[in-house]
């Protein structure tokens, strides 16, 4: 089993404050930003299970509040796709410059409305994102950006997730980049099936894995 350690960090802009937690394999190929649903953050059990999947096939991760406590319970804010996304900037910004991640290409994982913002930062600043992995998400909260995305997406949607298996499709249409859509059997929005979480972690590993690297190394 890979070594891997978790390290609680501040992202401050200001007087802003995010809290996350930084997931550190030993010598990782890449980093991957997530980017919750509303409601969520840092200490959601989904995205925790993927993020500690993915540390173990050597990608780092970063957990992170795209919004304070008390910003949370604005319902505006929530489902501010803008806002989501200049925070994920932010965040980018703090992993290009920390020691610890600086040389790591990025990948983003979007859950939700936070595929959203995850496309849409991707579309804004592309230097260094070499994946998007979306899981039940909302990319059509992006529409606008989607085909000024470059790096390359995967879009997971479960197979009982009716109207959001067509806003991917449409989605998926608009996107101009490498791209994929995979839909998983007998899964709901929240992949709450047994072993359907396990899919998607396998799938977001593979795609990060097939495009990640770090600066400097090549491909074989």
């Amino acid at each position: 089993m890979m070594t891997r350690r978790e390290h609680s960090i501040q992202i401050t802009y200001g007087k802003l404050v995010l809290e996350g937690i930084l997931g550190l394999p030993q010598d990782p190929n890449g980093v991957i930003l997530f980017a919750h649903g509303s409601g969520s953050g840092r200490l959601s059990p989904r995205n925790n299970f993927v993020a500690r999947a993915l540390q173990q096939y050597g990608l780092a991760t970063l957990l992170l509040d795209l919004l304070t406590s008390q910003e949370a319970e604005d319902r505006q804010k929530v489902f501010d796709i803008g806002l989501l996304a200049d925070r994920l900037l932010l965040a980018k910004t703090w992993l290009e410059e920390d020691t610890r991640t600086r040389k790591l290409g990025i990948g983003y994982f979007g859950a939700s409305t936070g595929a959203g913002a995850a496309l849409q930062a991707a579309a804004r600043a592309p230097q260094k994102i070499q994946a998007v992995v979306s899981r039940g998400g909302r990319p059509d909260l992006a529409e606008t950006y989607l085909p000024s995305v470059t790096a390359p997406t995967l879009l997971i949607v479960g197979g009982w997730d009716e109207p959001v298996i067509e806003m991917n499709q449409s989605a998926y249409e608009l996107l101009t980049c490498e791209k994929k859509l995979i839909i998983v059997p007998g899964a709901t929005h929240l992949f709450e099936e047994p072993g359907t979480l396990e899919q998607v972690a396998e799938y977001a590993r593979k795609w990060f894995q097939l495009y990640l690297h770090r600066e400097g190394r090549t491909e074989e």
